[in-house]
C-alpha cells in the first residue's frame, strides 16, 4: 500500500469516512442485535458491500473491518468475539466456521523497510475447513477445503485441504479422517 510517509495513512479520505459509517452502524445496529439475528446483521454487512451467498451466521460480537473486502459463502459462521481484519479480501467458504476470538488478519507491515509501510494480502477459508479458538491466520494464507486449525495455532501458511494443524507457528498434525 503506497504510503506518502511512515506517519500517512495509506487510505483515502473516502475510504476513512465510509470506515467512520460502518463503525458508527457497527456499534448501534450491529453489535447489539441478539444472537437469533444473524440474518440482520448480515443484511448489514451486505449493506457496506460484503458479498454474500446463502445464509451464512455472523455473531453479534464478531468484527469486520471492511464488509466491502468479505466475502461469506452459504452457512459459513462468524463466531462470538472473532476479528477480521480484511485490509484485503477475505473469503469464508460454504460451511466453513472462525470460532470464537479467531483472528483473520489481512495486513502486516514490511519490516526491511524504514517507513514500515502497509502490506496486505488476501485470506480464503475453504469450505467445511474449522478456524478453532483464539487462532491467528496472517495475510496471504489459505486454509484448505476441510481442514482444522487448532485453538490458539498461528498460521503463517497455507493449510493443505483435509488436514489438522496446530501449534506457533502452525504445523500439520496429521490428515482429516473425513468419512
Amino acid at each position: 500500500m503506497p504510503q506518502a510517509t511512515a506517519y500517512a495513512s495509506p487510505w483515502s479520505l473516502g475510504v476513512r469516512a465510509r470506515l467512520a459509517l460502518w463503525g458508527l452502524v457497527w456499534l448501534t445496529l450491529f453489535r447489539p442485535t441478539p444472537k437469533p439475528l444473524s440474518f440482520w446483521r448480515v443484511f448489514l454487512l451486505r449493506a457496506f458491500g460484503a458479498t454474500v451467498r446463502g445464509t451464512p451466521f455472523v455473531s453479534q460480537s464478531a468484527v469486520v473491518k471492511m464488509p466491502w473486502l468479505l466475502t461469506l459463502e452459504d452457512r459459513a459462521c462468524l463466531g462470538p468475539g472473532s476479528e477480521v481484519y480484511n485490509l484485503d479480501r477475505i473469503t469464508l467458504g460454504a460451511r466453513c466456521t472462525v470460532a470464537q476470538h479467531a483472528y483473520l488478519c489481512g495486513g502486516t507491515h514490511d519490516f526491511t523497510h524504514p517507513d514500515l509501510p502497509l502490506v496486505v494480502a488476501a485470506i480464503v477459508i475453504g469450505p467445511d475447513a474449522f478456524v478453532g479458538a483464539r487462532a491467528f491466520v496472517l495475510p496471504g494464507v489459505r486454509v484448505g477445503a476441510g481442514a482444522v486449525v487448532g485453538a490458539c495455532a498461528v498460521v503463517t501458511k497455507d493449510v493443505e485441504p483435509g488436514t489438522v494443524v496446530a501449534g506457533n507457528p502452525a504445523r500439520f498434525v496429521k490428515r482429516r479422517g473425513l468419512k
